[in-house]
């Protein structure tokens, strides 16, 4: 019995200082991964960020620091400008937040009805990313112009879309849909029916669900889609030089009057436009990215 003892002890007692099976298993090396280590993957990304971004970036203040802070002041305060950054900036918030309702509803009945043509109504919204701007705009005026099929209708009614800045919303919401739509969606189709299911066993209601139980679950994925449909719809120009007319003070967006400065050869004036706008793009989409992080701190701590 005690040379069985003497043997047991002496087999547990590798395992114990960890020389034994299970111990060379704990502390062998990791397998070598495929995928570079983090030393030459952060070389390459920063490099790759340094190359396509920060560079551009930086040769557009290189080029506005040229002009003396009285010039670039009357440049970028001219009426014109100041004209087509409220029609730039207000389309754009307008067109997101459009789609941050409309979007969510698309993205509600794709992931929670089954219906007939449901995987074409699926498809045709990836259709703004497949469609060429330029198409997106002679499309839509075609459809909105007075002799249109819409504008038809419309223009009895006193609603004139083309040439105006309401043609621009128009322009722009198309094009930014699926941002909204294909970021809240995934969040969504992962929620556990387990949720809403006990939330009816508890007595809520249906709106009651939702807005307890399911709208603080996709509020971050529906701020991000807001964040993207923003973006996309500042920098826009291929659709909107159709629809929007272009008239200065009144349908004219920024990306063309920079088109136009350049075309003019005054290299100065449109980096100057171009690095308010970038400016400003960067400060809004900083302050909708601290409210996406704080919301997500907020629910944490609910939770």
């Amino acid at each position: 019995m005690a040379a069985a003892s003497t043997r047991s002890t002496n087999r547990e007692r590798p395992d114990a200082e960890g020389t034994g099976e299970r111990g060379r298993a704990r502390w062998a090396a990791p397998a070598r991964s495929v995928l570079p280590g983090f030393g030459p993957g952060l070389g390459f990304t920063l490099f790759y960020l340094g190359l396509i971004v920060l560079i551009p970036l930086s040769a557009a203040f290189i080029k506005a620091a040229r002009l003396s802070p009285s010039e670039f002041v009357d440049i970028v305060t001219a009426p014109r400008v100041l004209a087509s950054y409220r029609l730039t900036f207000g389309t754009a918030l307008a067109a997101a937040a459009i789609n941050s309702l409309f979007g969510l509803i698309v993205a509600w009945v794709l992931v929670r009805y089954r219906f007939p043509g449901r995987r074409l109504a699926d498809a045709l919204v990836d259709l703004p990313f497949a469609l060429p701007t330029a198409v997106a705009g002679i499309a839509l005026t075609g459809l909105f112009a007075p002799n249109g099929w819409f504008g038809a209708w419309l223009e009895p009614l006193g609603i004139k879309v083309a040439y105006t800045p309401l043609g621009v919303l128009v322009a722009l919401t198309f094009i930014s849909l699926p941002f909204v739509v294909r970021t809240v969606q995934p969040v969504l189709e992962e929620l556990p029916p387990g949720l809403e299911e006990a939330a009816a066993t508890l007595g809520a209601s249906r709106w009651q669900t939702f807005r307890r139980v399911v709208f603080p679950t996709i509020v971050p994925a529906l701020i991000t889609g807001f964040t993207l449909a923003f973006a996309r719809a500042i920098g826009e120009y291929g659709s909107v030089i159709f629809i929007a007319g272009n008239m200065p003070m009144v349908s004219e967006i920024t990306p063309l009057l920079i088109v136009t400065r350049l075309e003019q050869y005054d290299y100065n004036g449109a980096t100057a436009i171009a690095v308010v706008m970038l400016v400003a793009s960067f400060a809004m989409l900083l302050a909708i990215n601290a409210l996406q992080a704080w919301t997500r701190r907020r629910q944490g701590a609910l939770a």
